[in-house]
């Protein structure tokens, strides 16, 4: 595995959502034909990120010595970059709203003026080949935005979607955070070319860390993926 530059989040390091999709992804492949409901697109998986993932650097998924059916991401010094799960399914969504609420809520997205992380991949105004997801917020505190579908679709696009849209139910001027822990459940993947809507709401938390959902739905309506994450404040 490798994350490859383009797919930042803060400087220097991968984006959140996009390396816990392509660890995910690596496991599921890894895993027996017969495991792999378990940790593939059929199934919930959450990835817990120990460190912020490197990028343009080998990676490789090592089975946990001791947690049967878990997963180790290791860097080439051996040091310990994530750990992949399979978890319980979890039903909690955040509801969606349609395509023009999604791009009203858009066209506020603090990010244009505030954003701790400029050249995201996901939510960068900065990066001008990333998915340019930019979360706004609703009246009841719930962020949402229209996702234009790039042409090559994978799990991790996803996973990468499914990210941002959560933290900046909690991110505020001066209160940058980042992803801690992320499980993503994908129902199906988007299609090429639509514009989709993506949500998320906070739903809790304590000290640095916050709790977060986010959900993905299909021009329709049709729910597509969705996820519970951990973000954790950036101490400056």
């Amino acid at each position: 595995m490798i994350i490859e530059a383009r797919y930042n989040g803060p400087p220097g390091s991968g984006n959140g959502g996009w390396s816990a999709g392509v660890f995910a992804t690596a496991v599921a492949g890894a895993a027996p034909a017969d495991a792999r409901s378990a940790v593939g697109a059929a199934g919930a998986v959450e990835v817990t990120l120990r460190r912020p993932p490197p990028l343009a650097v080998p990676l490789r998924a090592v089975p946990s010595a001791d947690q049967p059916g878990r997963h180790e991401i290791h860097d080439p010094d051996g040091t310990l970059v994530a750990q992949v799960a399979p978890v319980a399914e979890f039903t909690p969504t955040v509801p969606a709203v349609d395509l023009a609420t999604a791009r009203a809520a858009s066209a506020d997205y603090p990010g244009f003026t505030g954003h701790p992380f400029p050249g995201c991949y996901v939510c960068g105004p900065e990066h001008a080949d990333g998915l340019r997801i930019f979360p706004g917020r609703l009246p009841d505190g719930r962020t949402a935005a229209p996702f234009r579908v790039p042409a090559e679709v994978r799990p991790e696009t996803v996973w990468a979607a499914l990210d941002c849209p959560g933290g900046w139910a909690v991110i505020a001027p001066g209160r940058p955070y980042v992803l801690g822990r992320i499980a993503v459940r994908v129902a199906a993947l988007p299609r090429p070319g639509d514009e989709c809507v993506v949500t998320g709401a906070a739903t809790g938390g304590e000290g640095r860390k916050a709790l977060v959902h986010s959900s993905l739905y299909a021009p329709d309506g049709t729910l597509l993926a969705h996820a519970r994450a951990t973000w954790i404040a950036v101490v400056t």
